[in-house]
């Protein structure tokens, strides 16, 4: 039956979107949960919003209007946080709220019809990801993994410490906004797949399952990553399978049942490690050091 699939176009496309939402999501979530921001997607989910409904108003495409809109949100958000007064968690609100204000108040005034439209960006709809969608995506998503490789090191010392990456003369306004901006770009790619309103889930569960399994910020983003994929290409197997079965929904059920898995697996595998550095002594530690 897979073999079926894969010789129709439309799965065709569906499985690169759920690879292509698979690979990014988790690896800037990696980020994001390690700077305590986990909310961060939510936020810029909601300021997307309002760029789909741009582009219903404006008769444009809603994924470019939406790229438009997010990342000008995250650079906003990030500058006010960092500037202002504003907590971290007030500055999120704001961003909830006014992407939501947004985008109610385009769709209200926006052609008949893109209401029906609007729900395939709210939940996700894989299964009508089209090919001017994946020549939008991928090259977005080109771009979200060649911050991650060329950045990777400046961007895990600021989220462990902002204060030491200062001192440590890195661009800290630079990677914070880089941070922001990658988050809206990964928001953009992951909205045809799982929806705006869920995917911040696909960011932060896989990490949330790798860190019960594995040490290490390297190891934690691969698996993070193997686990992202897994759950896409699942619930868009699922979602083929039954037709009735809503592939956002599927697809953050996934996640979630991992990270069950993996809070029980975990125990075990903490266990071990734990009885094998009470063994091995300061060898051990040294070595992970290294």
């Amino acid at each position: 039956m897979i073999f079926e699939l894969l010789r129709e176009q439309l799965f065709q496309l569906a499985l690169i979107a759920a690879l292509l939402v698979g690979l990014c999501a988790p690896a800037v979530g990696t980020f994001i949960v390690q700077r305590r921001l986990a909310l961060l997607g939510d936020g810029i989910g909601h300021v997307a919003l309002t760029g789909v409904a741009l582009g219903f108003l404006t008769g444009t495409a809603p994924v470019l209007t939406a790229v438009i809109v997010s990342v000008a949100g995250a650079v906003a958000i990030e500058l006010v946080r960092a500037r202002g007064r504003t907590s971290g968690d007030v500055a999120l609100a704001l961003l909830f709220y006014g992407g939501i204000a947004g985008g109610v108040m385009l769709m209200a005034v926006a052609p008949g019809g893109s209401n029906a439209k609007l729900n395939s960006y709210l939940f996700g709809a894989i299964a009508s990801v089209t090919p001017a969608d994946i020549w939008v995506i991928a090259p977005l998503a080109v771009a979200v993994i060649g911050v991650v490789v060329v950045f990777g090191r400046e961007l895990f010392v600021l989220c462990q410490d902002e204060e030491m990456a200062r001192a440590s003369g890195l661009p800290v306004r630079f990677l914070s906004l880089l941070i922001a901006v990658t988050a809206a770009l990964t928001v953009v790619i992951a909205m045809r797949v799982v929806g705006l309103l869920l995917v911040s889930a696909l960011m932060v569960i896989p990490v949330a399952t790798s860190q019960q399994l594995t040490r290490g910020f390297r190891a934690t983003m691969a698996s993070a990553m193997v686990f992202g994929v897994l759950a896409s290409v699942g619930g868009l197997l699922a979602s083929t399978v039954s037709p009735k079965v809503p592939p956002g929904a599927s697809i953050v059920l996934i996640a979630l049942a991992g990270f069950v898995l993996a809070l029980a697996v975990g125990k075990f595998v903490r266990r071990g490690r734990s009885d094998e550095e009470s063994r091995v002594g300061p060898t051990m530690r040294v070595e992970e050091v290294a």
